[in-house]
């Protein structure tokens, strides 16, 4: 009995210690690029543009896995305007199926460019029983879309390379962003400044609480460069609705430093829900190159800023939450249902009402939304779901701010805008029926992310 137990003592302490070796490990990288740019004729921003009539260029899926002693981790940015209930669900689980790990250690996000679809398998399923198949997105070219970039995922693991070290930086940037939302003396939302505003009182109201600054993170071996992920806090949208499909000038910049670099694979997510380039932007299409070349300033000044840290499998982490978003209190699915079967009204509209129908059953349902947070040496990023307000970006930079704390939003699209819970008390377009849950979501989202981040500063 004393020979078998010391036996499993020393086959035990092995197991652990080659464990413990393989965590140690080198980190490596796969990175993977699709064109998922839609057809001439399919339907843009679920609908709400004029159909692609003018490729302006390409879009494109981009991702990166990360391969560690455990599971793959893969996290992906679209360019597409949203990605929502079953739709989102059916990239998680392609890219995960493509990856050979499990759907809860996959990240999708759009970068959100407004001259590109959307997607929404659960609302394309309530529509098609209603004969309006095909009117919010192209369910075929959508489908092909997500097979072709988790080909684009399996073939990538094939040239997975090796990484020595991380790096982090950042870089201001200069009249780009500026906050949507201008509050009068009384705190009141008295202006929504969009993506292009027209007026001179917009375009001369400050810029309002933004992030001004791109961080990125590059990835190395030794002294050779692999990719480079960057993170940007606006809405990416200079011109649309009149179908030209278009990265915009997010996609420019990206293109510049992709030129700058060759071989480095670059990816770009958005956040920012309440953020957008109005007051430096009047909607003219030559505006669209000025803010490409604005943003690649501050990619650049990121790259030439950042610092290089030693780095393996063993500093690589991943952890999720399950969240249950509380539902706003005016939609109601009885009347939505009347909207989408009545024949006289725009296609549009029955469109919306579909969309809330989904929505409301799918948290009446109990179906959670996912949280993750990446570890990947001194840099934390946080994966979140619909267009959030830029404040939760600035938290979680107070949260840790010991670390280097990016955060991507415009993941799971079902909720629409994700506001502070003050600003519905101020009213404005984003907290209007655009979003889709209760001004309570401030209150679940704060503490999970600290959660997320291991932070232990309290609510302020």
């Amino acid at each position: 009995m004393f020979k078998h137990r010391f036996l499993l003592l020393v086959f035990g302490g092995l197991f652990l210690a080659l464990a413990a070796l393989a965590s140690e490990g080198p980190l490596k990288i796969a990175t993977f690029q699709a064109d998922v740019t839609p057809p001439l004729g399919a339907p843009l921003l679920h609908g709400n543009s004029a159909p692609a009539k003018e490729i302006v260029d390409p879009l494109s899926a981009r991702g990166i896995i990360f391969l560690t002693d455990q599971l793959p981790i893969v996290v992906c940015a679209v360019d597409w305007a949203r990605i929502s209930n079953g739709g989102y669900d059916a990239w998680v689980e392609a890219l995960a199926k493509a990856a050979g790990t499990s759907k809860d250690r996959v990240s999708v996000h759009v970068v959100q460019q407004h001259g590109a679809p959307g997607l929404d398998f659960s609302t394309e399923e309530l529509l098609a029983a209603y004969g309006l198949s095909g009117r919010m997105f192209d369910p075929v070219f959508a489908r092909k879309a997500i097979e072709g970039t988790a080909r684009a995922a399996t073939e990538s693991l094939r040239k997975a390379r090796r990484v020595t070290h991380v790096g982090c930086g950042m870089g201001k940037v200069e009249k780009v962003a500026s906050n949507r939302r201008i509050l009068g003396p009384d705190g009141k939302c008295i202006m929504t400044r969009m993506s292009a505003c027209r007026t001179e009182a917009g375009r001369a109201a400050p810029e309002g609480t933004i992030d001004p600054y791109a961080r990125l993170l590059s990835f190395w071996d030794g002294d050779r460069p692999l990719a480079a992920v960057t993170y940007y806090a606006t809405h990416p949208c200079s011109y649309y609705g009149k179908g030209e499909v278009s990265a915009d000038f997010v996609g420019m910049a990206r293109a510049a430093r992709e030129a700058a670099l060759p071989g480095v694979a670059h990816i770009h997510f958005a956040n920012g829900g309440d953020i957008a380039c109005g007051k430096y932007n009047d909607g003219a299409p030559e505006n669209r190159p000025v803010l490409a070349a604005r943003l690649e300033a501050g990619m650049k000044a990121a790259w030439e800023a950042s610092k290089k840290t030693p780095i393996s499998a063993a500093d690589v982490a991943w952890d999720t939450r399950q969240v249950q978003l509380p539902i706003r209190k005016t939609l109601d699915e009885a009347q939505s249902l009347r909207d989408l079967e009545d024949t006289k009204l725009p296609v549009q509209k029955r469109v919306y009402a579909t969309r809330f129908v989904t929505w409301i059953r799918r948290v009446r349902s109990k179906q959670p939304i996912q949280l993750s947070c990446l570890r990947i040496g001194p840099a934390y990023v946080l994966h979140m779901p619909g267009e959030l307000f830029v404040e939760y970006q600035l938290a979680a930079q107070k949260m840790r701010p010991d670390a280097f704390v990016c955060m991507t939003s415009f993941g799971e699209g079902g909720p629409g805008y994700i506001c502070t819970k003050i600003a519905y008390s101020q009213g404005g377009y984003e907290t209007s029926w655009v979003s889709m849950v209760a001004p309570e979501v401030e209150d679940i989202l704060m503490p999970a992310m600290r959660q997320l981040l291991g932070s232990a500063v309290p609510t302020q």
